[in-house]
């Protein structure tokens, strides 16, 4: 059983979760933007709950549309297996024994300079068409894609702006994914979860379906659907009910609350249920 498809029955609450699930859980993969963060910040209990998961020995691994800038941070710094960064393009993974770091890419053509002008001559036309937007802050430490910002750095904009921006990237043929701040796109066929397989495939010897009933995976946003559609067992924070029109499938469970909170509530209830052994701190 995969992802539930929109108009079926509605993500069950996260205090639902199997015991047997949470105590068998070997993977965490997780979204980073609006999924552990609140506005653009990691509160101390994020960051606390992803120390929680893997002191418990679970594999947290973060999956984002970030740059390969901050993910060489990312998979250095945090208590992460590794990060698939650029919605697939790659991951990082860091071997501290080693001091090595990882690096695997989905694409070998993503320096290709005239593929980077190409998108650079969209993300104009989006710029110049579509007022209230901007290229991402962080578009100076991508290796694949340019981000729009829709609402990070920049007023909100409203629905209608987010589809003219979808509309204009229809046209122009490139792969798109709709993020809680950005509006991604770049050519060349990877997705989070062609990254995700790569990780596993390459770091663990291991395949999707081999981890699938011992995995979670927590987004919120459109661009984590392909990893709803494929976990069988997926959680999305309180905020992906503003998205629920977008999706043609639906995680299997949603927290009450939204964003960095609703993800401290999702590692409470796994941490809770898995048992003494691995009891949530305090």
């Amino acid at each position: 059983m995969r992802g539930a498809p929109a108009g079926s029955a509605r993500p069950a609450p996260v205090r639902d979760l199997l015991p047997a699930l949470c105590r068998g859980l070997s993977h965490f993969f997780t979204d980073i933007d609006d999924t552990l963060t609140s506005d653009g910040m990691i509160p101390t209990g994020s960051y606390r709950a992803l120390w929680d998961l893997a002191s418990a020995g679970i594999h947290v691994v973060a999956v984002t549309g970030r740059p390969a800038g901050w993910c060489d941070h990312i998979a250095r710094m945090w208590p992460v297996a590794g990060v698939v960064g650029e919605n697939g393009a790659f991951y990082y993974a860091y071997d501290h024994a080693r001091r090595r770091m990882i690096r695997s890419f989905s694409d070998p053509g993503l320096g290709d300079p005239a593929r980077h002008e190409a998108l650079e001559a969209i993300a104009r036309r989006v710029l110049k068409e579509v007022p209230g937007t901007a290229l991402a802050a962080d578009q100076a430490f991508r290796l694949s894609d340019f981000a729009i910002d829709y609402r990070e750095d920049v007023p909100p904009l409203p629905p209608e702006s987010l589809d003219r921006i979808c509309r204009i990237l229809e046209e122009a043929g490139v792969q798109f994914k709709v993020s809680s701040i950005h509006v991604n796109f770049w050519t060349g066929r990877f997705d989070k979860l062609r990254g995700v397989r790569s990780f596993l495939s390459e770091q663990e010897g291991r395949s999707l379906q081999s981890v699938a009933d011992a995995a979670v995976f927590i987004g919120d946003s459109p661009n984590d659907e392909p990893l709803f559609a494929q976990f069988p067992h997926s959680i999305a924070v309180g905020n992906l009910r503003r998205f629920l029109p977008r999706l043609s499938c639906l995680p299997e469970y949603i927290t009450e609350a939204d964003s960095a909170e609703g993800f401290q509530e999702a590692v409470t209830v796994i941490l809770a249920k898995r048992g003494p052994a691995h009891p949530p701190r305090a």
